[in-house]
Parts: structure tokens; C-alpha cells; sequence
């Protein structure tokens, strides 16, 4: 329960910068485009990760790494996070604004996860899918619809 529980925050505090990162980006993209906005974040991104692979990587627990080769699907993990930059962009400039970006694209995360863990996708453990599982889906759902309601 404790590493729920350090994991849970860990995820809202993901949350948090991936919504900070997004209304950022859609700042950049109106005064350039989205897809130079898209350009400078995942490029600063890039220095960062370099830089704290090169602090980390000596104490990298080598009982962690996948043995034998990295699978070539693996390293296509940018190419959604440059579309979600680029995608986010021109959407919180719209009538959704930042609010409905972010409950519509959370939306588009429960359904592809759901997909991924019920097909076994990416390496993913099997899970069964139940009824059970479209309530919260449900919530999210008529959530995402009054938040994007008020805006109007």
C-alpha cells in the first residue's frame, strides 16, 4: 500500500506538469506554430533526459533492464508525445480551451490503456475488461462533457 500510495502522487504530479507543459506549449504555438512549439519542447526535453542520464546511469540497477535487445517498437515512444505536443496546442487555443483539452484527452488515455491492457499490447499483462470498469469510464466521461459545456 505504501508504494500505491508513493506511485499515486507521483502520477498527480505527472499530471500536473503534463497540464503546466501544455498550456505552455499552447502559449509558444501562438506566438510561432505548433509544430515549432513542438520542436522547442521536445528538443529542451531532450537536453534534460541527456542530462540526467548522464547524473543517473551509474547507478542504474542493471537487474532492471529488459535482457537482449530493445524491441525497435520502443524507441517509437516520441512520436506520440510529439503529436499529443503539437495536437494540445492547437486545441487549448480552441473554444475547449485547457480545461476541455485535458478531460478530452483524458478521455483518449482511459480508452487506448484500456485497449493496451485487454489486447496485451506493448507488453502489457492481459486484463480482463468487466462492465464494472465503464463506470469510472462513465465519470470521466460526463465530467469531460460539463467542464467543455461551461466554457460556453
Amino acid at each position: 500500500m505504501k508504494n500505491i500510495n508513493r506511485y499515486s502522487i507521483l502520477a498527480i504530479i505527472g499530471g500536473g506538469l503534463l497540464a503546466l507543459m501544455i498550456n505552455i506549449n499552447s502559449q509558444l504555438s501562438l506566438e510561432t506554430s505548433a509544430i515549432n512549439a513542438s520542436w522547442i519542447a521536445h528538443g529542451l526535453g531532450s537536453l534534460v533526459a541527456l542530462g540526467l542520464f548522464h547524473m543517473t546511469k551509474k547507478r542504474a540497477n542493471p537487474s532492471s533492464q529488459i535482457p537482449g535487445p530493445v524491441p525497435r517498437l520502443y524507441y517509437l515512444g516520441g512520436l506520440p508525445g510529439a503529436f499529443t505536443v503539437i495536437l494540445a496546442s492547437i486545441t487549448v487555443n480552441s473554444a475547449i480551451g485547457l480545461s476541455g483539452t485535458l478531460a478530452l484527452g483524458l478521455i483518449g488515455q482511459l480508452v487506448c490503456s484500456i485497449l493496451c491492457e485487454t489486447l496485451g499490447l506493448f507488453g502489457l499483462e492481459k486484463k480482463q475488461f468487466n462492465v464494472i470498469d465503464l463506470l469510472p469510464i462513465s465519470f470521466v466521461v460526463f465530467g469531460s462533457i460539463l467542464i467543455i459545456s461551461q466554457r460556453y
